[in-house]
């Protein structure tokens, strides 16, 4: 008879319930792996880093085309302000974002999790894991064949196995202001500012419960600096079409990797997915899309290979990575080259345009 203690408690634990470990969580629990969702908060809508505004491939190539529509408000174009605040409407036929309710759209995705058989367990952080013959053993949790690290920018699965760490970080604050209507609520705002944003940029949009608005920078641990969110909300709210004299509700902040992947994502059983391996695009610093798609193949990925004998896992994430390689340009060139000037000067310009249609519409995997 089978020594019962030598059965693994579970084939994956992943450690955080945001969009990457929840992908990962789902396509390995289709397959009938027993999986186990940790997440150190007691309620997965609270304490958000994340924008949460879902680009049209995802919001209809994943499995967040479920998302109720109550929790979306489509958006079709984007403003683009230049530091004068000089602006320029950005479209392409057929393509639109959703800006989502967000604390809604965890909690469905912690519904999901349950709804495909993983069992989350809400209020349990991640601390330890010891590597053994067949796998890890989790601190609180038991033994998993496979751990993979969903745990954000600063992951402790990453220290705690070896494996990269994000190096290179954008620090991004936002208000939501719960009630309130945009003047024009159909675009995404996005205000270029070196003052304000230097490496990055300011926004604003509509979404179902009201308003975010958000400002994130170039992160330097030497210099590190907060941005300025109501400095930068008094210069630009009322183009943005803002209404005065509004109080911000929850706050989100947090700090953003943009260098793209990390060297090591996997290795010896663990594996790096999301904001933890540094899938998120350096330029617009978007990352559910990427990161859905990452952990949706890594989880299918550790199903294939625990079933079927398939390739293993950790080369799979490897090979999955987006590597960003003209976006990891032109984030060397913004964090280099940013000057005000210019985008006043060219805002009106074919190239400038092309430019900026290109980032947010198009070829978001390159």
């Amino acid at each position: 008879m089978a020594n019962a203690s030598a059965t693994p408690a579970f084939d994956i634990v992943v450690v955080g319930a945001s969009f990457a470990g929840a992908a990962c969580a789902i396509a390995a629990a289709q397959r009938g792996l027993r999986v186990c969702v940790i997440e150190r908060k007691h309620d997965p809508g609270t304490k958000l880093r994340t924008t949460g505004i879902i680009v049209k491939e995802a919001a209809e190539q994943t499995l967040l085309n479920q998302v109720p529509a109550a929790m979306t408000l489509r958006i079709e174009a984007v403003r683009l302000y230049a530091p004068s605040l000089k602006q320029v409407a950005l479209a392409a036929p057929g393509y639109y974002f959703l800006a989502t309710d967000t604390p809604a759209v965890m909690r469905w995705l912690a519904e999901q999790l349950r709804l495909h058989g993983v069992e989350l367990r809400l209020g349990t952080a991640f601390t330890d894991c010891v590597r053994d013959h067949d796998g890890w053993h989790v601190r609180g949790v038991g033994h998993a064949r496979y751990l993979v690290g969903a745990d954000g920018a600063r992951s402790r699965v990453a220290k705690r196995c070896g494996l990269g760490e994000v190096r290179q970080f954008l620090y991004g604050i936002e208000y939501e202001f719960p009630g309130a209507t945009l003047a024009q609520p159909g675009a995404l705002h996005c205000f270029i500012s070196k003052r304000f944003a230097p490496g990055y940029i300011g926004w604003i949009a509509q979404n179902p419960t009201g308003v975010q608005a958000g400002l994130a920078l170039r992160h330097d641990p030497a210099q590190a600096r907060v941005p300025d969110i109501d400095g930068f909300l008094l210069r630009v709210g009322i183009a943005g079409g803002l209404p005065r004299h509004l109080k911000a509700g929850a706050t989100r902040a947090g700090l953003i990797p943009c260098s793209g992947p990390v060297f090591d994502i996997a290795r010896d059983r663990a594996i790096l997915v999301g904001d933890a391996a540094g899938i998120v695009s350096p330029v617009t610093a978007g990352g559910i899309h990427s990161a859905w798609d990452h952990g949706w193949t890594v989880g299918r990925a550790i199903a294939a290979h625990l079933r079927d004998a398939g390739p293993a896992p950790e080369q799979v994430a490897i090979e999955a990575a987006p590597r960003f390689r003209a976006k990891r340009a032109l984030r060397w060139a913004y964090d280099r080259l940013q000057f005000d000037w210019p985008f006043d000067l060219l805002l009106y310009s074919p190239p400038l345009r092309w430019a900026a249609e290109q980032v947010y519409f198009h070829k978001r995997r390159c």
